[in-house]
């Protein structure tokens, strides 16, 4: 007991010690902070992004936000990913995503940060650092979603349709840990180009530890050939004049246990085994157009994805293409509310394109109505999809949902 007792003693001398020590630092960056009181003095405001702290000098940031999203569907609500999925008939009511959201920046406007985090899952999504060095050049390291198609790319707060196509599942590359530059290259006219290149750890969200020495790399390149890029959000709110249009090329290789990612991290599509270390080596590209001019939206995808299993010495190949337009008709009928959105998308992927009569296909139409635009909707939609295995493998289905989207 006495020797417990001096170890205590002689921790609290050097904790008192070394607070003696700092003292002249600590009483020097108090008189510093004095000095500059009117600077670090922050302002309170409700902005775009939610809750707003900023200093004063404006080199600190912070903004808050939080999202809600409510959705009712029938008979189900993810997309079939297997035949038998198409004989389900519940009516589902529930929250699809309850979201916290924290951005702004550090030190200097410089300096940005972002972080997301699902409180119904209890998932952190995105936490991210960046610095802008200039316009053309900027550096990321974090977690985020990657920058590879628009469809992904675009938040799920900010989307026409209730949620994505069904390509998202076999194309996705979605969050992966990793470091990434980008920037924008904008010459006089036509030499205006977005651009993004990324090493990733390839191992999907929350994945601490690559499998072995193969990372993810990614470039996207995209063309703003009429000055302005194309922002990723979905429907044309801000009546956009003149017109713009983006096109982009985006290329990725991995390999991985994994041949498909998603929210949750790593996983399989149908018809692949639970993978080893280095097992998939995936390769894939899409082309994209997107515009949009006085209230009319319109974007496309096309995608190209091979799986090489080198265990099993196998290469699959899909292709898949996605087409969305959306259009506000006050403008073209002044009767009609200047609120509503109407909006149509078809979406169709062959999973195997050495299977005849292998093909998944979605038609969906619906409406939005806009409160205060994307920060609080509804959306209603209609979808008919089908299911093709084979010449005699075929179920299709209709889906209706609706949903409340809301942030503050």
């Amino acid at each position: 007991m006495k020797i417990l007792l001096g170890k205590a003693l002689i921790i609290q001398l050097l904790i008192v010690g070394i607070s003696l020590g700092c003292c002249p630092a600590i009483f020097s960056q108090i008189a510093e902070e004095s000095s500059t009181k009117d600077s670090l003095r922050a302002t309170i405001r409700y902005g775009d992004r939610g809750f707003e702290f900023r200093t004063a000098n404006n080199n600190y940031l912070m903004q808050i936000q939080w999202r809600l999203q409510t959705r009712i569907a029938y008979p189900y609500d993810n997309d079939p990913i297997t035949l038998e999925e198409f004989g389900e008939d519940h009516l589902i009511i529930g929250i699809k995503r309850a979201r916290m959201k924290v951005g702004g920046h550090a030190f200097t406007p410089s300096f940005k940060y972002y972080l997301e985090y699902e409180l119904s899952a209890g998932k952190l999504l995105d936490f991210r650092a960046m610095y802008q060095f200039s316009p053309a050049l900027n550096l990321k390291i974090g977690q985020w979603k990657v920058q590879y198609s628009r469809e992904r790319i675009v938040s799920s707060g900010k989307q026409q349709a209730v949620d994505r196509s069904i390509l998202n599942f076999a194309f996705t590359l979605d969050r992966q840990q990793g470091i990434s530059l980008y920037g924008r290259l904008k010459g006089d006219g036509l030499l205006d180009f977005n651009y993004w290149v990324s090493m990733l750890m390839g191992t999907g969200r929350g994945a601490t530890n690559n499998d072995d020495s193969n990372l993810l790399w990614m470039t996207r390149w995209q063309w703003n050939p009429m000055g302005t890029p194309v922002a990723f959000i979905e429907s044309d709110l801000r009546d956009q004049q003149p017109f713009v249009l983006s096109l982009a090329l985006a290329a990725a290789t991995n390999r991985s246990p994994f041949t498909r990612f998603s929210t949750g991290g790593g996983g399989q599509l149908p018809g692949f085994e639970e993978g080893i270390d280095g097992q998939y080596r995936v390769n894939q590209w899409l082309q994209e157009t997107s515009a949009m001019v006085k209230g009319f939206s319109w974007q496309q995808e096309f995608h190209w994805k091979e799986i090489d299993d080198r265990v099993n010495r196998k290469k699959t190949l899909l292709l898949g293409n996605l087409v969305q337009i959306g259009y506000f008709f006050h403008h073209l009928i002044p009767a009609f509310p200047k609120r509503m959105e109407l909006f149509i998308r078809h979406a169709f992927y062959d999973p195997d394109t050495d299977i005849v009569d292998n093909f998944r296909k979605e038609i969906t139409f619906g409406t939005n109505w806009f409160f205060r635009g994307h920060r609080n909707k509804l959306t209603l939609e209609y979808s008919h999809l089908d299911f093709k295995d084979s010449p005699t493998e075929l179920s299709d289905g209709s889906r209706v949902r609706l949903q409340w989207d809301v942030s503050f």
